[in-house]
Formats: C-alpha cells, sequence, structure tokens
C-alpha cells in the first residue's frame, strides 16, 4: 500500500519590483496565514513578478524597523510547515532573491531578470547574504554579493540558487507539484529543519533530533502499511 498525500496549493502573485512597503510585508505573512489555515499536505506557491523597465532601487527609503518586520516574514516563510515553491517573472530588484533564498524550489520564468546591484554602495547587505554562505559557499556567495553584475540567471543557476530556468513556469511547477506529490506539508517542512540546523547545530546535538525525525517516520510507515 502506497499513501499519496492531498496537496493543498496555496498561491501568493507578489510584485517584487517596488520598494519594500508595509503591504510588501503584508502579502508574505498573508501567505504564511493561508497556508496554515489549511490542512494535509501544504504546497505554497509564490510568484515573485518584476516589470519591463528597471525596478525600484531594494529597499528604497524604508526605515531599519520595517526591514526587521520584513527579515521576520522571510524567516516565517524559510520555517512554514509546508513546501515551498518560487517562480521568478520579469524584472525584479533584490526582494525577488531575498524570498527566492527562503523557498524549497525556485525557478525562473519568462524574462527573469535580478537587479540586484540598483545601489550605489552595493548589494542591499539583509540577511539574504547570510543565507547565500549557508545555501551556496562563501567563495561563491563573495563572488556573487561583491560584484552584483554576476547575479544574472545563468549564474544563479550555476551556483545553484535557482533550481530551473525554463520558458513554462506553469509546466514547470506542475513537474515539481508531481514530484512532491508524496512529500508535501509538514514531512517536506521537517526535513527542510534538520537541513537548515545541519549548518549550525554539532553532529550530537543534531543526533537525537534524526532520530526522533526516524522514528516518526518509522511510525508512519507502520501506520500506512508503505514499506517502500
Amino acid at each position: 500500500m502506497h499513501a499519496t498525500i492531498s496537496q493543498t496549493v496555496v498561491e501568493a502573485d507578489i510584485d517584487v519590483s517596488r520598494p519594500l512597503t508595509p503591504g510588501l510585508v503584508a502579502e508574505i505573512t498573508d501567505a504564511c496565514d493561508r497556508v496554515e489555515d489549511t490542512g494535509g499536505g501544504r504546497v505554497l506557491v509564490v510568484r515573485l513578478t518584476g516589470s519591463k523597465a528597471a525596478p525600484a532601487a531594494w529597499p528604497g527609503p524604508a526605515q531599519v524597523h520595517l526591514v526587521g518586520k520584513w527579515e521576520n516574514a522571510l524567516r516565517r516563510l524559510e520555517r512554514l510547515d509546508a513546501l515551498t515553491v518560487g517562480i521568478g517573472v520579469g524584472r525584479c530588484n533584490q526582494a525577488c532573491l531575498e524570498v527566492l533564498l527562503t523557498t524549497d524550489h525556485r525557478i525562473a520564468g519568462p524574462g527573469m531578470a535580478l537587479d540586484a546591484g540598483t545601489r550605489t554602495d552595493g548589494m542591499w547587505p539583509g540577511t539574504a547574504l547570510y543565507r547565500l554562505v549557508q545555501q551556496v559557499g562563501l567563495a561563491t556567495a563573495r563572488r556573487l554579493v561583491l560584484f552584483p553584475g554576476e547575479t544574472d540567471v545563468p549564474a544563479l543557476r550555476v551556483a545553484g540558487v535557482l533550481d530551473e530556468v525554463t520558458q513554462d513556469a506553469g509546466a514547470a511547477l506542475a513537474a515539481v507539484l508531481k514530484r512532491a506529490a508524496d512529500s508535501a506539508g509538514s514531512e517536506a517542512a521537517l526535513r527542510r529543519r534538520l537541513l537548515l540546523d545541519a549548518g549550525t547545530v554539532s553532529f550530537e546535538e543534531a543526533l537525537g533530533t534524526h532520530l526522533a525525525a526516524c522514528d516518526r517516520a518509522l511510525r508512519r510507515t507502520d501506520l500506512t502499511g508503505d514499506g517502500k
């Protein structure tokens, strides 16, 4: 017997050609709220849409308390109890990169271009820099951050920041949802947390958490009869 998790797909469309505003923060938190209000195998699809013209410099004339709220919203998205898919389309500012780095699968759709170097003093020093080091390593992150011209789509794909580059984002998304049919929701979130913690805790500290996750998986196998 093979148990399939029924997917509940929540979608959010976010304009990432504009500066940071309370409304932008609210859109991230609203997406998280809607996911948490659902049950079962949850998937959040975040469509990040840019423009044809040059996007606004990131974050614009924001105050640091608003930046803090934005960072908290991203952290919530990153630890959401759901599988998350980010899709970038059009010409975007650094907000697109910051959101993509918090998602589980990242797709560059039609016309995606990232203007991460629109500031005169270099890339915005938010926690995207931290996530880049954690996810792609210091050497690659240093090149991407210190030379913002290197943050084009091909470079981000080579670095592993992007998982796919496609002209058919709909088909790519459908394929991801099909592949994730048995691992959406809390099961995907649990494994993500184990991966995120791997860079910050010792093996001895991690062992207990991994054993607990293994015990959970074994109990699920007993309940579903899925011994594959």
